[in-house]
């Protein structure tokens, strides 16, 4: 019988280590990698790292000569192990923005709105709008609150992933 593994175990981290070049690290699931000191700005070198800590499998964080703390989440990490997760991520937020855009739409277009009159309301350009509703932009919250408001919803009803909302 093959290996079992913990759920989501890719976003745990087991064990970092300081290289010559970088960050060595290994995920649960087995993958390495090297987060090169170049890719981290605040470092920049390895003599610039005072400490290195793991305080939970989801966390790294860097402590430099300077006592300033440097939070590496697994995330950020994970794609100097794994060269497809970075891609993968990136699918998935597009479809996520093209979600959102086709909310908006709909809402607007059941409210009998046109893009401008939509725009004006919620306080943003037409463009904005265009680039939202065609999954090309990641709205601010500030900016997905005045087109909820403009619509006469919560923000909740542009961001849930429930398609009953009324």
């Amino acid at each position: 019988m093959d290996a079992v593994l913990v759920r989501n175990a890719e976003r745990m981290m087991l064990s970092a280590a300081l290289t010559e070049d970088g960050i060595g690290l290994t995920f649960a699931d087995g993958c390495r990698g090297v987060v090169p000191f170049i890719d981290l700005p605040e470092i920049g070198e390895r003599s610039d790292v005072h400490a290195l800590a793991l305080p939970n499998p989801y966390e790294m964080i860097l402590t430099t000569a300077l006592g300033e703390r440097v939070e590496l989440p697994w995330d950020f990490v994970r794609h100097y192990c794994d060269r497809s997760y970075r891609p993968m991520v990136e699918a998935i937020a597009l479809q996520g923005r093209r979600t959102l855009g086709e909310r908006v739409r709909r809402f607007r277009e059941s409210a009998g709105l046109t893009q401008k009159v939509l725009a004006r309301s919620a306080g943003i350009g037409r463009v904005t709008l265009v680039r939202l509703e065609n999954g090309e932009q990641t709205p601010r919250y500030r900016t997905l609150e005045g087109i909820a408001e403009s619509l006469g919803r919560p923000v909740r009803d542009l961001v849930s992933a429930d398609e009953l909302v009324r």
